[in-house]
C-alpha cells in the first residue's frame, strides 16, 4: 500500500523548497504543492513502501496502510522517531495498542564496510566474497 500524506498535519517542513520526505524518498515520489505548502505522493503506484518518508516526517503526517499479514484488518501502524530509536505503534481495530521500540543505526556512513581490502579475484569461484579464505586479522602492537 503506498504512502499518503495527511494534509491537516503536513506543514511543508515549514516553508522550505524541499521537504524531508522529498529528500529521503528513493524513488523521488514525494513532491511539494507550493500553493498549499503541503507534500503529497505524486505517483502512488510506484511507491516502494520502504517507510523512509514515514519515519523521517517530523510532523507524523505520512502513513502507509499496512498489509494484513503485518497489520490486521482495520489496524494502523505508525512509527515515531527519536534521536536514538524508532517506536512503532500498532493500533488494532478493537482499540488495543502494541508498541515496539528499536534502536536506530548510529554507525557513520561508510564505517560499516569491514571488508574493504577483500578482492574478488576469482570470478569463476562460486563462493561469495565473505566465504572465501580471508586473510587473518592483524593484531596491533601495544
Amino acid at each position: 500500500m503506498p504512502s499518503y500524506v495527511d494534509p491537516s498535519k503536513c506543514d511543508g517542513c515549514k516553508g522550505g523548497d524541499k521537504t524531508a520526505c522529498m529528500y529521503i524518498c528513493p524513488n523521488d515520489l514525494m513532491v511539494l504543492n507550493k500553493d498549499e505548502m503541503k507534500a503529497y505522493n505524486q505517483e502512488p503506484d510506484a511507491c516502494w513502501e520502504c517507510y523512509s518518508c514515514v519515519k523521517i516526517c517530523p510532523q507524523g503526517a505520512i502513513a502507509v496502510r499496512g498489509y494484513d499479514d503485518f497489520v490486521p484488518m482495520g489496524g494502523v501502524v505508525h512509527p515515531m522517531r527519536s534521536s536514538d530509536s524508532i517506536m512503532w505503534t500498532v493500533k488494532f481495530r478493537n482499540g488495543n495498542m502494541k508498541r515496539f521500540k528499536f534502536p536506530i543505526r548510529t554507525t557513520a556512513e561508510g564505517a560499516a564496510n569491514a571488508y574493504t581490502d577483500v578482492k574478488g579475484d576469482n570470478l569463476d569461484d562460486e563462493k561469495l566474497v565473505l566465504e572465501q579464505d580471508l586473510p587473518a586479522p592483524t593484531m596491533l602492537a601495544k
